[in-house]
């Protein structure tokens, strides 16, 4: 027995299978690993797509409130102008004879205000009295200030400033028409980022097909070859033949049911909706010494001690073929991931089969998405990373709840319960 192990846990159950395998019928890719790269390629797409659309019309709205600000100041500074032609003789009376500051002139329309030379107030009647006197106009707390230098009027350095409170409605007029260009600003953006989404994802559609195609032309034209060698290999395995040349015959023989274990998992995916299911009654038992004597040549091609505690006439009411899926997937891998005389240990009991293993484990990071299509915890091992995505979706069918636990370099165990 292999000593026990300190492990990384992750349990798969089937509601979260449920949720996570979504796959469209007859596709050998469209899972969810592919899905995934999609989503991660329009959701990037989307994040930048959205933050240059919020930019584009935040500076526009900035833009045109500057232009709304700019037009409603130069609509003021000509009425304070006009005004101003009335009101700097009537100033200028004051200054060369009165000056009281009781009779300072007042005008009807504006606050009116003067300053000296120091720009400090002589008389003031505006509702502040800093004024920024570098701006012939501006806005400032709501009023609006014009700054109109004497000099040009022979009256010395004085300082004439008119003042009116701001009503606020070019601002609300400009909120209007910001929010209905805007929104019509928006679905157009969101019109164009349809279709450039539409656009981004064409080619990798195109590729994800043209991939389909290719697996289910190839997974067609596997069948025939290799059923060929095997029953040739059966047959040759008959007669009495040097060592050496039994050896390269296991070689064959070995090499050629990868093969076929890789046909059935393809055909599995792409035919799995087409295919008549025959849920009855199963002996786990004789299955899973059935799939053993499949892969003993691998077995002992890897040098691998078996370890089993397999309980007689195990049932359990499956389909057949995809008992087989399951058993012959945990048993590849466990030999696939495991090192030369290495050991698997089986355990079969009336509501669980678990497969352990001591070999390169799985990464910590990589626990989470062992079951995703295509993924695989060591890419230098061959393979496509299938077969557990294909464990994974007839756990979801038949709510098996799914458990593994691994290290690296200890060594990885799966574990398949049911009811």
């Amino acid at each position: 027995m292999m000593k026990p192990q300190a492990t990384e846990a992750c349990a798969l159950t089937s509601k979260r299978s449920a949720n996570f395998w979504e796959r469209t019928p007859l596709s050998a890719t469209s899972a969810s690993g592919i899905n995934f790269a999609k989503y991660r390629t329009l959701k990037s797409f989307l994040i930048l797509y959205g933050v240059m659309s919020v930019l584009i019309l935040t500076l526009l709205g900035v833009l045109y409130y500057q232009y709304a600000k700019t037009l409603m100041l130069s609509s003021h500074r000509l009425a304070m102008q006009l005004e101003s032609e009335s009101y700097v003789p009537r100033l200028s009376d004051w200054l060369e004879n009165d000056r009281n500051l009781s009779t300072f002139p007042k005008d009807l329309a504006y606050k009116t205000a003067l300053f000296g030379y120091d720009k400090k107030a002589i008389v003031s009647r505006l509702h502040t009295n800093e004024i920024h006197f570098k701006e012939n106009i501006y806005l400032f707390n709501n009023h609006i200030y014009l700054v109109i230098p004497l000099a040009p009027y022979d009256m010395g350095d004085y300082y004439l400033v008119f003042e009116t409170k701001d009503d606020g409605l070019w601002r609300q007029q400009t909120l209007e028409i910001t929010l209905v260009f805007g929104a019509v600003l928006f679905l157009i953006l969101v019109a164009v980022g349809f279709f450039l989404s539409r656009l981004i994802l064409r080619p990798m559609n195109e590729a994800i097909a043209l991939l389909d195609d290719f697996i289910k032309d190839t997974t067609h034209e596997l069948n025939t070859p290799v059923s060929a060698i095997l029953t040739n290999i059966e047959a040759l395995q008959e007669n009495a033949f040097p060592p050496s040349v039994e050896k390269k015959l296991r070689r064959i023989e070995i090499a050629s049911r990868t093969i076929s274990t890789l046909y059935d998992d393809l055909t599995y995916l792409i035919l799995n909706h087409d295919v008549a299911v025959h849920n009855a009654p199963l002996n786990l038992s004789h299955l899973v010494h059935e799939r053993l004597e499949y892969f003993r040549h691998r077995i002992e091609q890897k040098k691998i001690a078996l370890d089993l505690t397999i309980e007689r006439d195990v049932i359990f009411t499956i389909d057949q073929t995809k008992a087989t899926r399951i058993i012959d997937n945990l048993l590849s891998n466990a030999i696939k991931y495991n090192q030369m005389n290495g050991t698997i240990s089986i355990s079969l009991q009336p509501k669980s089969l678990c497969v352990r293993d001591n070999g390169i484990g799985i990464p910590p990071e990589m626990i989470d998405r062992v079951f995703e299509r295509y993924t695989r915890a060591d890419k230098s091992v061959g393979g496509f990373g299938i077969g557990l995505n294909i464990v994974a979706m007839i756990a979801k069918e038949y709510h098996l709840n799914i458990t593994i636990e691994s290290e690296e370099k200890v060594g990885t165990k799966i574990c398949v319960e049911w009811e």
